[in-house]
C-alpha cells in the first residue's frame, strides 16, 4: 500500500490551480469499469459497433494515401484535407464555413480550453446553462471566471433570464450554451429561444460558443438550425468527431472568424505544436468513405433502442415522485428527484448495488443538483439499462420509504 506524502510544492502553484479539482465523471470511471457494475454513468460512444477490419482497412489506407507524412510533425492549426473535409460535414447542418476559419484541437475539450486561455481573465463572467457541461467548466476554471448560470426548461436556455442579466449591467465575455441534446441534461433549445438568443447576443455585442456534439446524433423529429447558421458573425462553433468517429482519435474543431482563429492556433501551438498528423489524416479518410453515413446510421438504430429501453424502464420503476427528460437525440436523460434527496451521497449505496451514475451536482457552477443525476443510455446494452434502472429504483423506495418512517 502506497504510503501518504505531503505534497513539497504545495506553496509554489499558482493561485488558479486551487480550482482543480478531479471530476466526479472522471472519478466514477474505475468503479464503473468494474464488469459486475451497470454504468449509467460514462458518456462513451459505442465504438464497438465498428468491425475491426473495416478501421484496419482505413488505417493501411492512411498510410498508402500520405505516407510519411502521417507519422510528421504538421501545422498548428491542423491538416488542410481534414479542414476541408470538417467544412463539407459542417455544410450538412446549414453551416458555411472556408477551411482557413478553422482549426483542428484535440477534440473539442481543448478548443474550450483554448477559448478560456483567449477570452478570460481572472473574475471575468462567463455565461452558461445550469445544467452545463462538466467539462467545460473544468476547462474555463483554470482562466478563474466569475459564472452567470441561466436556468434550462424543455426549451432550452431561457433567454429572459439572459437578458435580465444584461440589463442588471452584466457584460460576459461570452455565452456557453450546448443547444442540441445537451450534456446532462437531453433537452434541445427550440427554434423561437435560438433565434432569440443569436438576437440578444449579436445586439449586446456578445459572443456565443455554440458546443454541438451530438447534433448529428438526432434521434426523433426534424433538425434545428445551427446558432452559428442563425448568426455566422457571432457564433464561435465547436465540433467533435467523437461521437460519429472516435473519441480516441481526439479530433475536435472550432469554426470562427479568422482574427480569432490566429489566436487560437497561437494558443495551441503553445499547448502542443500540433496535433496527431497520423489521427487527423486518419479521420479524413473515414470522413471520405460514403459508408461512413452507413455506420452512423446503425450507431442511431442502436442509440434509438437503448434510449427507448431506458425511457421505457424509468416509468416502470422508478417511483412517481421522480422526473426526467425525453432527449430526441444524444446520450443522456436527466432525472429529478425530490428535495430531499441527495444524489451525490447515495451514490456509495448505489454502487453497492452494482449500478453507478452522475450526481447532479458535477453540472453546475454552484451548489445546485443535488436531488439531481444523469444517466446515459449510449453504452450499455438494453438488457443491462433495464437491469441498472431496475437496481437505482429498488434503492429509491428504499429511500422513501426510509425517508417517510423519520417525516411522517
Amino acid at each position: 500500500m502506497a504510503e501518504l506524502s505531503i505534497d513539497p510544492f504545495v506553496d509554489l502553484y499558482a493561485h488558479r490551480t486551487r480550482g482543480m479539482t478531479a471530476s466526479e465523471v472522471r472519478a466514477l470511471f474505475a468503479v464503473a469499469a468494474r464488469p459486475e457494475v451497470v454504468s449509467l454513468a460514462g458518456g462513451m460512444p459505442y465504438v464497438e459497433s465498428f468491425a475491426s477490419d473495416y478501421v484496419l482497412d482505413v488505417v493501411r489506407e492512411t498510410l498508402v494515401e500520405y505516407g510519411a507524412a502521417a507519422l510528421q510533425y504538421g501545422g498548428g492549426q491542423g491538416h488542410r484535407d481534414l479542414r476541408e473535409r470538417l467544412t463539407l460535414l459542417m455544410a450538412e447542418e446549414g453551416i458555411e464555413a472556408d477551411l482557413e476559419d478553422v482549426v483542428v484541437t484535440t477534440g473539442a475539450q481543448q478548443a474550450l480550453d483554448l477559448l478560456g486561455k483567449i477570452f478570460v481573465e481572472p473574475g471575468d463572467t462567463i455565461v452558461v446553462e445550469a445544467p452545463t457541461y462538466v467539462g467545460a467548466l473544468s476547462a474555463f476554471a483554470m482562466y478563474e471566471p466569475r459564472y452567470i448560470a441561466i436556468d434550462i426548461d424543455d426549451d432550452g436556455m431561457v433567454v429572459d433570464q439572459l437578458e435580465q442579466a444584461l440589463i442588471r449591467g452584466e457584460r460576459p465575455k461570452f455565452v456557453y450554451t450546448i443547444p442540441n441534446f445537451g450534456n446532462p441534461s437531453g433537452v434541445t433549445m427550440s427554434h423561437a429561444r435560438r433565434e432569440s438568443l443569436v438576437a440578444l447576443c449579436r445586439e449586446a455585442g456578445i459572443p456565443i460558443v455554440e458546443d454541438n456534439p451530438y447534433g448529428m446524433l438526432r434521434l426523433d423529429g426534424e433538425p434545428l438550425p445551427t446558432l452559428r447558421a442563425l448568426d455566422p458573425d457571432n457564433v464561435i462553433y465547436l465540433g467533435t468527431v467523437s461521437k460519429v468517429f472516435s473519441p480516441g482519435v481526439r479530433v475536435g474543431w472550432a469554426l470562427a472568424a479568422h482574427a480569432v482563429v490566429q489566436r487560437l492556433v497561437l494558443a495551441k501551438e503553445a499547448a502542443d505544436l500540433c496535433g496527431s498528423s497520423f489521427n487527423m489524416m486518419l479521420t479524413e479518410r473515414y470522413l471520405a468513405r460514403p459508408s461512413w453515413k452507413e455506420n452512423l446510421a446503425g450507431l442511431l438504430d442502436t442509440y434509438r433502442s437503448r434510449r427507448d429501453s431506458m425511457l421505457q424502464a424509468l416509468d416502470e420503476r422508478f417511483p412517481d415522485s421522480a422526473t426526467w427528460t425525453h432527449p430526441a437525440g444524444g446520450f443522456y436523460v436527466w432525472v429529478t428527484l425530490p428535495s430531499w434527496v441527495d444524489t451525490r451521497a447515495l451514490l456509495a449505496a448505489a454502487v453497492e448495488r452494482l449500478v453507478a451514475y452522475v450526481p447532479g451536482t458535477a453540472f453546475y457552477p454552484d451548489d445546485r443538483g443535488a436531488n439531481q443525476m444523469r444517466l446515459a443510455f449510449c453504452h450499455p446494452t438494453e438488457e443491462r439499462i433495464r437491469e441498472g434502472v431496475a437496481r437505482l429504483g429498488a434503492l429509491l423506495e428504499d429511500e422513501g420509504r426510509l425517508y417517510r418512517s423519520l417525516h411522517p
